[in-house]
Formats: structure tokens, sequence, C-alpha cells
């Protein structure tokens, strides 16, 4: 990728030129955006965009070293699956803001301390979507508050139940995965 500088003096990458843009699709919670543009390399492409505001993830760590997960039905894939709390960033709030709220609604539970751990993109090839991961600690329980539309049971979880989950693949959601080993290896 070719870079130039900036007035400061920083590398800083070369964009895509856009030709032309329109919204295919816009959902409550994901739109479909179509684009033509001329890429950094002088390939002109149409790209097919699902644009997204961003979500959190919140990983909650207990005292002991123990995760607190939660297991929910997720229709895309036709189960339900153990992760990390998660869930969209409303328009008007902050990431931090978001990732308090997302911990009291799926679990009840609240934390005196929240530090960004890291911000991922899922899916970059075609999903604008970026998560930023949370790590919860200082932990308090109390009465979980889930959407309408949620089912959710929290379970704490050993760090050996989770790497035997993870080898045996019963623990296969990306951003759990990613989260929790990232937190394990850099915290």
């Amino acid at each position: 990728m070719s870079v130039e500088k900036t007035k400061r003096g920083r590398k800083k990458a070369e964009r895509a030129k856009v030709l032309a843009s329109g919204m295919a699709f816009q959902g409550a919670v994901f739109g479909v955006r179509t684009d033509r543009v001329v890429e950094p390399g002088g390939v002109e492409v149409t790209r097919d965009i699902v644009t997204h505001p961003g979500s959190v993830v919140v990983l909650p760590v207990f005292p002991n070293g123990d995760i607190l997960l939660i297991r929910q039905y997720r229709h895309t894939i036709g189960n339900c699956l153990w992760e990390l709390v998660a869930g969209r960033i409303e328009a008007s709030e902050s990431p931090a803001v978001a990732a308090r709220r997302e911990l009291l609604e799926e679990t009840g539970y609240t934390a005196r301390r929240f530090r960004k751990l890291l911000v991922a993109y899922p899916t970059p090839g075609f999903v604008s979507e970026s998560m930023t991961i949370f790590v919860a600690e200082d932990l308090r329980e109390g009465a979980s508050r889930p959407e309408e539309d949620e089912k959710i049971t929290a379970r704490r979880f050993s760090r050996r139940e989770i790497l035997a989950w993870m080898r045996r693949g019963k623990l296969c959601d990306g951003k759990s995965i990613a989260g929790i080993l990232y937190f394990w290896r850099f915290r």
C-alpha cells in the first residue's frame, strides 16, 4: 500500500477515491451500501459494504480469574452460543457507555473498572463494523435487564474450563475467543 506523509511527518495510508456511492438497504441494525471506487493501487472496483455503527464486547473478570460468559440463541447459525457480553453502540453513546449498558442489560452486573482492551474488525472485507473490547473488573451482581427478544443465561467459567471448551470447539464465537486470548496474553 502506498503512503503519504501528513503535515506532522507521520505516514498516512492512501484511501480509495469514491466515484459513486448509494444505499441499497437500510435496516434497524445495519445497512448495505454499494461504492464504485478507485483503490490506492489504481484498480477501479465496485464494493458492496454492510454498514454498521459499531459494537462493544465486554469481558467480565472476577478476582480469581473466572470469566463471565452468556448463552443465547443466534438465529443466523440456528443454535445457542456461549459468548462474551456484546451489543451495538447506539447513536448517542460512546463505546464505554454502551459497554456498561450491555453488561447490565445482559447479566445484571456492574463494574467499577472498565478498561479498553482492543479494537477489532471482525469482517473487514465487506462489513464496516468495529468491535471495541473492554475488560470489566470489580464486578457487582444485580438484576439483569435483557431486551424483550433476549433469553440469556450467564455463567462463570474458570480458565481451565474455557480452554477445554476452546479445544473441543464448544466455545466457537470469534469475538469471545479473540478477546479472551488477547486478555490472557497481553493483560
